[in-house]
Order: C-alpha cells, then sequence, then structure tokens
C-alpha cells in the first residue's frame, strides 16, 4: 500500500484514475478536516467511484508516521493506494519509447545526470510536464530514481504521475541512440554558449548535470552544444532545477524550430 499526501499529489492522482482503467476501489481517501481544497477533492474522489472516510487527526497521523518526515504534513487529508494502482504506470522501456517517438517531428527529451536530491528530480519533471518534454532519462546510479515517492511526487505538484520517465544503465549509449534518430544535444553548463544565441532543433536533447561536478566528461563529450543562461546576480549559478525551468521555457517559446 502506498500512502499519498499534499493537495496537488492527491489532484492528480485522482485524475490519472479518471483517465486510465484504475480499479476506484484501490484508491480510499481519509480526511479530517473539510476546508475548501478539501472539499474539492473529495467530489472529484467521490464522482470517480473513490472511498471516502472522515477520520481524526490523529488516526491520518498514523498513516503518515512512515513517511519522510518532510511528507508527514498531511493537512488534513491522505490517500491511500493499493493493489497495482499503488505502482508507477509512467515508467517506461528507453529503446521502446524510442521505436514510438523517433518519427515525431518536434521532440524533447531531459536527461539528468547525477541529481541526487528527489526535489530537484521532482521539480525539473514538473518543468517537463509544463513546457512539453516528452521524457525524462534517469540513470540508475548516482541519481534519485524513485520517482512513485512521494517527495518526489509533491516537489512535481503530481506531474511525475504523468511525464513518462525511464531508468537506463548508460546514460552515454543512450545519448547516440537519440543523435541516431536525429536529435541534437545540448548540455547545460557554466561557459557555454549563451542561451540568447540559441535557435533549438526541433528534436532536442537536454542534459542537466548535478550542481557540485556538471556533467560527466563522456556525456559532455557527446553534446553537440554546451549551453549557459545568462544571469546578473552576485552567485555563481542557478538551482539546477531553475536552470532547467528556464532551459525548457527557452526551448518551448521557441517552438523547437
Amino acid at each position: 500500500m502506498k500512502v499519498v499526501t499534499g493537495f496537488h499529489a492527491i489532484e492528480e492522482k485522482i485524475l490519472a484514475l479518471a483517465k486510465s482503467k484504475a480499479n476506484p476501489k484501490d484508491f480510499e481517501i481519509f480526511y479530517s478536516k473539510a476546508g475548501p481544497r478539501v472539499k474539492k477533492i473529495i467530489e472529484e474522489a467521490k464522482k470517480n467511484g473513490v472511498a471516502v472516510s472522515q477520520c481524526d487527526d490523529k488516526t491520518l497521523n498514523s498513516k503518515v508516521a512512515e513517511l519522510d518526515e518532510t511528507l508527514q504534513d498531511h493537512r488534513g487529508i491522505v490517500l491511500e493506494l493499493k493493489g497495482e494502482s499503488g505502482k508507477q504506470k509512467n515508467l517506461v522501456d528507453f529503446d521502446e519509447w524510442l521505436k514510438v517517438n523517433a518519427s515525431e517531428e518536434k521532440s524533447t527529451v531531459v536527461i539528468l545526470d547525477r541529481v541526487t536530491d528527489p526535489h530537484n528530480v521532482g521539480a525539473i519533471i514538473r518543468s517537463c510536464d509544463q513546457f512539453g518534454a516528452g521524457l525524462v532519462v534517469l540513470p540508475e546510479n548516482n541519481s534519485s530514481t524513485d520517482i512513485g515517492s512521494e517527495v518526489i511526487s509533491r516537489s512535481s505538484a503530481g506531474a511525475s504521475a504523468w511525464v513518462p520517465v525511464t531508468i537506463v544503465n548508460n546514460l552515454v549509449r543512450v545519448v547516440e541512440k537519440l543523435k541516431e534518430a536525429g536529435y541534437w544535444v545540448y548540455g547545460a553548463d557554466a561557459g557555454g554558449v549563451n542561451l540568447t544565441r540559441i535557435e533549438f532543433p526541433a528534436k532536442t536533447v537536454l542534459i542537466m548535470g548535478s550542481e557540485g561536478s556538471g556533467m560527466a566528461r563522456l556525456l559532455e563529450e557527446k553534446c553537440d552544444t554546451i549551453v549557459s543562461i545568462p544571469t546578473c546576480g552576485k552567485i555563481d549559478s542557478l538551482n539546477v532545477s531553475v536552470a532547467a525551468g528556464v532551459l525548457l521555457y527557452s526551448i518551448y517559446a521557441g517552438g523547437n524550430k
């Protein structure tokens, strides 16, 4: 069984139920206080056949006791997922995804290299949803890969239930396959080509490295262009999730020409 907290995350799970063949009996909502936001969630849940039960805060506290401390603030509502509905549905096989999407005229793929903070991974997935990225690629090692976790779910405002994600054991080989399929590869790093001078192509791969050490050398060597974001602040760099959001917006706003 999986426990979900956070208004956004719960709402997205209910919306996903409405658009899928999931069994409503695998979903159950428990709430203690019916404020405006909770009432809205309850209404949507009942509309989709989800059981709803009122309880006290002590009961809710017990349900979230084993979650990460940052997720225990249930704000008066908790969603429990059972059976198949508790499993992540948007995890995809990379080769299968590429086979289906290789012929797309416009496509954006985001690769996260050694981004270990789940809050950053969640925030980047949220930007991918907002700006139309079709796939997020994570390495098996040195990365936050538990996309079903509540930290990532809440940081992504529920987008981690929608955006296709693949977990692979060799990022360099993935980049090579994407290049063979017609993608151009851009790595984000300081000292690269100013973002304002770049016109992103229709099929773009964006690689974001860790805040500490950036991209791995072998990945950087596979990039067609290194891109940097012009800034004017007193600190030397942007948070990786903020930088990803800026770059994804630029790709989206430019229409992947």
